[in-house]
């Protein structure tokens, strides 16, 4: 019986034996595992970079809009910049036109009032041209002064506009107009000594005034009723030399020959 026992404990072990012996062992495969975890990793980053990639496709679709939008409105500030600037330099030219005929009809109502016999009228009409300012103060005090004398024909008082006219605004535009409008009425009332310090005033300081062969001429004019015959000479022979197609210039002539 115990024989037995043993013979079966050997047989047992040997069979035992004999099995795991022919079972292999599992066997880990360290590198597949590793293969698996990079591939894995690879993966959420490539979808990381192009979820990445989408939102600044998106973002660049969304500022080459803006850049669009910007462009377009500026396109349209554009088109009303230059509209504007269209339709103020037709308002500047309406107004220099009004200006030139402003002066206009001073000087021919100027010329129309009582002046001395001996003093020739003449149209000054080609002489005309005004440059305008932007200043509505100074605007408004030309206008002013003017108006006295061709809207109201209150002369007397268009005396003392010019004169603070000049006195406020020294270097205006209007400068030369008012100093020659000045010694106009002036020299309508028979003011010599004034009318000749305004006509000197466009003939010294306003070169290139249109104002000026019309003030040679008054101040001519001014020398000989105060007996400065040769300075009158000098005045007309200068007028009929350096604008010899004016109108002053025309005028100039005869009074030049009937000087003694």
């Amino acid at each position: 019986m115990k024989l037995n026992n043993v013979l079966f404990g050997t047989a047992l072990a040997a069979s035992t034996f004999y099995v795991l012996a022919a079972k292999p062992a599992p066997v880990v495969d360290i590198s597949q595992q590793g293969s698996s975890h990079l591939s894995g990793s690879l993966s959420e980053q490539l979808q990381s970079l192009e979820r990445k990639l989408d939102a600044r496709n998106k973002a660049q679709v969304m500022v080459q809009q803006q850049l669009n939008e910007l462009q377009n409105e500026l396109n349209e500030l554009r088109g009303v910049t230059e509209l504007h600037t269209h339709q103020l330099s037709q308002v500047l030219e309406r107004q220099r036109e009004l200006y030139q005929e402003l002066d206009r009809r001073v000087s021919q109502a100027l010329t129309s009032t009582s002046a001395p016999v001996d003093t020739p009228t003449y149209n000054a009409s080609n002489v005309n041209d005004v440059v305008y300012t932007s200043d509505e103060s100074e605007n408004e005090a030309y206008d002013r002064a003017v108006n006295l004398v061709l809207k109201e024909r209150r002369y007397d008082e268009a005396i003392p506009e010019f004169k603070a006219f000049n006195l406020k605004f020294p270097n205006s535009v209007y400068s030369a107009n008012a100093h020659y409008w000045l010694g106009q009425l002036l020299f309508n009332k028979n003011d010599l000594a004034g009318a000749k310090t305004e006509f000197e005033m466009v003939y010294t300081k306003f070169k290139d005034s249109p104002k000026i062969s019309d003030s040679m001429l008054k101040l001519s004019i001014v020398e000989e009723k105060l007996n400065n015959t040769t300075a009158a000479k000098r005045l007309l022979n200068e007028l009929i030399a350096k604008y010899p197609t004016s109108s002053a210039a025309k005028l100039a002539k005869p009074r030049l020959s009937n000087l003694p």
